[in-house]
């Protein structure tokens, strides 16, 4: 994914509620494992669990 459009997913990720974050993850289409990663520091620790359910 261009870094014109991350910028805007990374801003839909930060306002979403835990719901929408676990959407926004797992529908993500054509990034690479560093935004992966990056959308993955934004995510609540404690609500790891759903979106490795989600995942799952």
């Amino acid at each position: 994914m261009n870094h014109a459009d991350f910028v805007k997913m990374k801003e839909l990720f930060k306002s979403a509620d835990t719901a929408g974050k676990i959407e926004i993850y797992v529908n993500a289409n054509g990034l690479d494992s560093a935004q992966y990663r990056e959308l993955l520091t934004l995510f609540p620790l404690n609500e790891l669990g759903k979106l490795e359910a989600a995942l799952g």
